[in-house]
C-alpha cells in the first residue's frame, strides 16, 4: 500500500532515522579524502623515481626499482581500502534509500536495512584495515636522518647521480 501524500509522519520519521547515516557519510568523506591524497602522493613519487631509472647506474636502478615496488604495493593497498570505503558509502546510502522506500510504501525494510548498515560496517572496517596495512608498510620504508649510503642519495634526489 502506497502511502497518502497527507501521511508526513512517516516519511518524517524516515527523515530523522536518515540523520545518523547521513553524518557517517560525512565521515567516510573524510576518510576517502585522506586515502586519496596518499594515493596522490604515492603515484607523484613513483614518477619522480621513475625517471630517475633511466639515468641511474646499474646499482642505483636495482636500489630504485626496490622503492618504486613498494609505492606500488602501497598504492595497491590504498586502492583497495578506497575501494572499500566507497563501497560502504554505497551501502549507507542504500540504508537511506531503502528507509524512505520503505516510509513511502508502507513497508517494513528492517532486515534490509540492518543487512545492508552490517556489509557497511563490514566494508568500513576491511577498508581501515587495509589502509592500515598500507600506514604500516609506507613507515617501514620511511628513512630519517643522515643517509650513510650513496644509494639513497638517489632515492631522495640528492647526490651527483
Amino acid at each position: 500500500m502506497i502511502v497518502a501524500a497527507g501521511d508526513v509522519h512517516s516519511v518524517g520519521h524516515a527523515i530523522q532515522l536518515a540523520v545518523a547515516p547521513v553524518f557517517l557519510l560525512t565521515g567516510i568523506s573524510g576518510l576517502l579524502s585522506v586515502m586519496t591524497n596518499r594515493l596522490g602522493r604515492v603515484i607523484d613519487r613513483a614518477r619522480v623515481l621513475e625517471q630517475r631509472v633511466e639515468s641511474a647506474t646499474p646499482e642505483q636502478e636495482v636500489v630504485l626499482r626496490q622503492h618504486l615496488q613498494t609505492l606500488s604495493y602501497r598504492a595497491s593497498l590504498i586502492g583497495r581500502s578506497i575501494a572499500l570505503c566507497t563501497t560502504t558509502a554505497v551501502l549507507i546510502c542504500s540504508v537511506v534509500a531503502m528507509m524512505f522506500v520503505g516510509a513511502f510504501l508502507g513497508l517494513d525494510p528492517s532486515i534490509v536495512v540492518g543487512l545492508f548498515f552490517i556489509a557497511a560496517m563490514v566494508a568500513l572496517v576491511s577498508g581501515l584495515l587495509w589502509f592500515l596495512r598500507e600506514i604500516f608498510v609506507a613507515t617501514r620504508s620511511l628513512h630519517i636522518g643522515p643517509q650513510e649510503d650513496a644509494a639513497q642519495r638517489v632515492i631522495q634526489g640528492g647526490g651527483n647521480w
